[in-house]
């Protein structure tokens, strides 16, 4: 028999609410199903284990945050526009209720040293994702050395989502820096220079 999609979204919504607010490993599955209103083997014919759900909850996460980062990404004028919309997303999405918790994807990274296969796999597509974005959006503003200046990106980003998880989170400090990369990294282009020399 299918879980219903009810159900389903309940324990979605309650790994979200719960397991990225107060941790993965210290939530215990319990408060997950008390939460959702729904039994273990609810739970376990849905999504084979706590991890399994934390990996569908991530997936779901990620979904959203890449719709958000499109909007964001449409909304603006230019390519250096374009490329610092992830900064404008962030804001965006954390303004959203699922959003208000800092990065549930670097959260539960730190909490796994050698995450399980289904944890693994939501966290490498964050990660590529977010390089992959980030290179093709740069190659306007950084010709070759597009991946070079998007892995600069990617460290800003995850700098000020950390910032946010001790509270002391500093709104447009990260895009001020990203600013200076990508400004520098066309100024570079524009003389001829490898980006980052």
């Amino acid at each position: 028999m299918a879980t219903r999609t009810s159900t389903r979204t309940r324990l979605l919504d309650a790994a979200d609410e719960l397991l990225f607010s107060r941790g993965v490993v210290a939530t215990p599955v319990d408060a997950v199903l008390q939460r959702a209103g729904a039994s273990p083997a609810t739970l376990y014919r849905a999504y084979g284990s706590k991890e399994g759900l934390v990996a569908a909850a991530l997936e779901r996460r990620h979904q959203h945050w890449c719709e958000v980062w499109d909007e964001a990404v449409a909304a603006a004028e230019d390519d250096r526009g374009r490329l610092l919309a992830v900064f404008a997303a962030l804001e965006s999405f954390r303004a959203r209720p699922e959003g208000a918790r800092w990065c549930a994807f670097l959260g539960t990274a730190a909490e796994y040293a050698d995450p399980p296969a289904p944890l693994a796999d939501a966290l490498r597509l964050e990660s590529v994702t977010m390089l992959e974005r980030l290179t093709a959006l740069a190659e306007p503003v950084a010709g070759a050395g597009a991946e070079e200046l998007a892995r600069a990106l990617v460290l800003v980003v995850s700098g000020q989502l950390a910032l946010r998880l001790r509270g002391e989170d500093a709104p447009g400090l990260g895009c001020r820096i990203a600013l200076i990369l990508v400004d520098d990294a066309a100024r570079a282009v524009a003389a001829g220079q490898p980006v980052g020399s």
